[in-house]
């Protein structure tokens, strides 16, 4: 049996459910709360004048419920017999004339040069937003715009697919991120494969070390040390033709990495050169988090002498951060104050260890931080010789509306 081309596919599954083009319009708008798309679009795509691009198949493929790949396998149909689609009188289609013309190959489209910083301003917003709102209020809009900047990378001509893609390995790094502060780190992989094709697509050294080190970043929170190592490793392979901003980036996680291993030594030296080049980060050309977190390089290191088990340097360097913190870092500052948390728990100091956890808790019920969450379990394992006693108490109710010892 020869296999439907995707326009006769679509008019049949359209066909079934009694919809007319305006309906399954709608229906694809909903799915992917992106591009807009109106009867017009859907005629096209069933007279074979435009075939779907991948983007758009998937949110067609659960539109109507069929899997992807029969999709794929009618677009492929399509492809190879493009000019030979024969045209037919489907509803909202114009009336054919007398001579009628084989319909047009799916050219590129023009996609305007100025969505590029548009995106890029969008962008700075969620990451401002993130920072007060917390993940889960920000991952549909922004694995939304994810899809759409992936359909413009497709139908973008070459100068402004390679900027787009650029601009998309920011998104699915941005992606993958809330992801993992939202506890889901196989979506927040998934992400990161879609960064890594994006980098490669934009043909930019930035952007592919970027997107290692953002791959290493999802690995450190697995326990990989090894393969944190690597990837930050790999990033910095290229370090003499990357800006000062990427290479900051890529030593402090491979710092992370290194504290992993249990190499203190390694983690001083790794985060002592980032201090140096973070002096020639330029704040008008890259405002990343290096320069919106004051105490950048030493949140890096508390973090990793917590990790090391080093609970009076790690203590010691919280007292100095968390103080100095703007209002804007509310949700680092709750992660930061449940990792003080178990540092003073670990010194003996339980009722310290009760009011940073308390704090901390405030903050996962306002921003759903999964990563605060693990942070805090942590303080209840350091805090369990007190269980019984009325700190340990206090602990327990400060910790049981965000389920942790129930």
């Amino acid at each position: 049996m020869e296999v439907e081309s995707i326009g006769e596919l679509l008019v049949r599954l359209r066909t079934a459910r009694g919809w007319t083009q305006q309906q399954v319009a709608d229906a694809y708008c909903r799915e992917s709360a992106t591009v807009a798309k109106d009867a017009r679009e859907v005629g096209r795509w069933e007279r074979g004048v435009r075939i779907p691009v991948p983007f758009a198949r998937g949110h067609l493929a659960a539109v109507f419920g069929v899997p992807l790949t029969v999709l794929d396998r009618a677009a492929a149909v399509s492809r190879r017999d493009r000019g030979a689609v024969p045209v037919r009188p489907v509803e909202d289609a114009p009336r054919p004339s007398a001579v009628t013309f084989p319909p047009l190959p799916p050219a590129t489209r023009h996609v305007d040069p100025a969505l590029v910083p548009y995106f890029q301003t969008q962008l700075e917003g969620h990451y401002a937003a993130d920072m007060m709102l917390g993940p889960r209020a920000l991952l549909g809009t922004v694995e939304a715009q994810c899809r759409l900047i992936g359909e413009l990378v497709d139908q973008a001509d070459a100068p402004i697919r390679r900027s787009m893609a650029e601009v998309g390995v920011a998104y699915a790094t941005f992606a993958a991120w809330l992801h993992l502060d939202a506890g889901d780190p196989a979506a927040a992989l998934r992400w990161h494969d879609s960064a890594q094709e994006l980098a490669h697509r934009s043909r930019s050294r930035a952007a592919v070390a970027c997107a290692l080190v953002d791959r290493a970043m999802a690995r450190t929170d697995q326990g990989a040390g090894a393969a944190v190592v690597d990837l930050c490793e790999s990033a910095l392979m290229d370090a003499a033709h990357l800006s000062p901003e990427i290479q900051v980036f890529a030593l402090q996680q491979q710092a992370h990495g290194a504290s992993l291993l249990g190499e203190r030594r390694e983690v001083d030296h790794l985060l002592d050169t980032a201090g140096r080049v973070l002096d020639r980060v330029d704040v008008e050309e890259w405002g990343t988090a290096c320069l919106r977190t004051p105490n950048y390089v030493e949140v890096q290191r508390a973090t990793c002498y917590g990790r090391l088990g080093l609970a009076t340097e790690a203590h010691r360097l919280w007292q100095q951060i968390i103080p100095a913190a703007p209002a804007t870092s509310r949700r680092d500052v709750g992660v930061w104050s449940a990792r003080q948390a178990a540092a003073a728990a670990s010194l003996g100091e339980p009722d310290r260890a009760v009011d940073l956890a308390r704090h901390a808790a405030g903050v996962v019920l306002d921003t759903g931080s999964a990563r605060a969450v693990a942070e805090l379990r942590a303080v209840a394992i350091a805090m369990s010789p007190w269980q019984a006693e009325p700190v340990g108490q206090d602990l327990a109710e400060v910790l049981a509306p965000i389920g942790i010892g129930r």
